[in-house]
C-alpha cells in the first residue's frame, strides 16, 4: 500500500491531500502542489488530468520545493500508484507499430539503447512482467514515461512524443 501528500505550499505547508491509490483529477482538492511527500511506495504524478502530460517519478521521501527540484510547475494533476512486483522482469520492443519489425527482449536496466541494441527508435511494446521507466536520454536522463503490464501498439500510448528511447529501467525500489 503506497501513500502521498500534496502539499500547496513549499516545505509541507498549506492545504494539503492525502492519496493511496490511483487518482485521475486531483484538482479538485489542490489548486497548486509546491511540496510533496511519499510516505510509502512509489508513484507517477502527471502534470495533466486522467494520467496525462509530463510524468514524474516519486519514491519514498520528502520533496519540500517539488517545482525546484523536478523542474516542474506546480501543476499536479493526476497520480498512479506503483504496485510492488515481485519476480521477474520482461519487456519486448519493437522497430514497428503494432509490434512489428526488428523485436529485442528487455530483462534488466538498459542505461544506453543505443550502446546495447544499436537502435533508440521504439515504436511499441509489450511489457509482459513488471513496471519499468522509459526515458528519452541515456543513462536515466530526460523525459520519463511509465510503463506496467501490457501491450502498447503506438508510443503514444505510454505518453511518448516520440519514438526516441535512450534507456530503461525496472521500477525496484520499494
Amino acid at each position: 500500500m503506497g501513500k502521498i501528500i500534496f502539499y500547496e505550499d513549499r516545505n509541507f505547508g498549506g492545504r494539503h491531500h492525502e492519496c493511496m491509490s490511483d487518482c485521475a483529477d486531483l484538482h479538485t482538492y489542490f489548486s497548486r502542489c509546491h511540496s510533496i511527500r511519499v510516505e510509502s511506495g512509489c508513484f507517477m504524478v502527471y502534470d495533466r488530468s486522467n494520467f496525462m502530460g509530463n510524468q514524474y517519478f516519486l519514491r519514498r521521501g520528502e520533496y519540500s520545493d517539488y517545482q525546484r527540484m523536478m523542474g516542474m510547475s506546480d501543476c499536479v494533476r493526476s497520480c498512479r500508484m506503483i504496485p510492488m512486483h515481485r519476480g521477474s522482469y520482461r519487456m519486448r520492443m519493437y522497430d514497428r507499430y503494432d509490434m512489428g519489425g526488428q523485436m529485442f527482449e528487455l530483462m534488466d536496466d538498459c542505461p544506453n539503447m543505443m550502446d546495447r541494441f544499436h537502435m533508440s527508435d521504439i515504436h511499441s511494446c509489450n511489457v509482459m512482467d513488471g513496471h519499468w521507466l522509459m526515458y528519452d536520454q541515456p543513462h536515466y536522463r530526460g523525459r520519463m514515461y511509465y510503463l506496467r503490464p501490457g501491450e502498447y501498439r503506438r508510443y503514444n500510448e505510454w505518453g511518448g512524443m516520440s519514438s526516441r528511447i535512450g534507456s530503461i529501467r525496472r521500477i525496484m525500489d520499494f
